[in-house]
């Protein structure tokens, strides 16, 4: 029985990763358009990419601009989850729907609101136009991944350690932050992604000279379909494996899965 559950998972796994295959594969063909399996390999259309300057500016945008939501998702989600898990108030209820909202209202209509409210005060078509967007969305993320981490047992915790005298931002640092650091980090890696890849809403904000990687390719793909298109996304699979590696060496996956 245990083998079946093995070659089932192998098989799942591989149905994954296959797309990722494809994708990669077809970023590395001689051609001048999309095949699989590559006729011939080269990595011409790298070479492509990274001498394109919009596409390295496209990059820089992304990684910015989901790094600064990811960051003030995380100082808007904290605060509000302890005082959704820890207090009784009245609005609560109200107050955690309204964080939480984002996640069951598509992005395109949330891209169209924030647009039409942005315009009425002259918030529109700049990087804090597609900041605010992005904070929006991904704070659900963060928000959904703290609040199970807010445990009977840890603010008994906290409670032992103000009773032998530690202040209260030693207790948070020393005794809450361990605690939900793996919802901290699932949560920020969730809201990063989401925002990285995000075109629905990010699409009404953008410019010419301000486009983030998703858009510059969805405007690429109107016109042409060529490998350069599974390169830029083949990158963006291996930046995302070499973070996952990352947070395996720093804190380790073993640690979120136990959480």
């Amino acid at each position: 029985m245990r083998m079946v559950i093995r070659v089932i998972a192998l098989l799942t796994l591989g149905y994954l990763l296959l797309p990722l295959a494809v994708v990669i594969g077809g970023s590395l063909t001689r051609t001048k358009f999309l095949a699989f399996p590559p006729q011939g390999v080269t990595l011409e259309w790298y070479q492509v990419i990274l001498n394109d300057p919009t596409y390295i500016k496209s990059f820089g945008i992304s990684a910015i601009l989901a790094l600064a939501a990811t960051t003030i998702s995380i100082v808007i989600a904290l605060p509000a989850a302890i005082a959704i898990a820890r207090h009784e108030f009245r609005g609560k209820a109200a107050l955690s729907a309204l964080l939480l909202s984002p996640l069951v209202l598509p992005h395109i209509v949330i891209g169209a609101a924030l647009l039409q409210y942005g315009a009425s005060i002259g918030l529109v078509r700049n990087f804090a136009a597609l900041l605010v967007g992005h904070v929006v969305i991904v704070t659900p993320f963060v928000l959904r991944s703290l609040l199970p981490q807010f445990s009977p047992e840890q603010l008994s915790l906290e409670e032992a350690s103000r009773d032998l005298g530690a202040g209260a931002w030693s207790t948070f640092s020393h005794v809450t932050v361990p605690q939900i650091r793996a919802g901290l980090v699932s949560g920020a890696i969730f809201a990063f992604i989401t925002s990285f890849i995000n075109v629905e809403l990010s699409i009404f904000n953008t410019t010419s000279d301000l486009n983030t990687i998703p858009v510059q390719l969805f405007n690429y793909v109107q016109y042409s379909v060529d490998p350069s298109i599974a390169a830029v996304a083949s990158l963006t699979i291996l930046a995302a494996a070499a973070a996952i590696i990352l947070i395996d060496w720093l804190i380790g996956l073993d640690f979120l899965s136990d959480k």
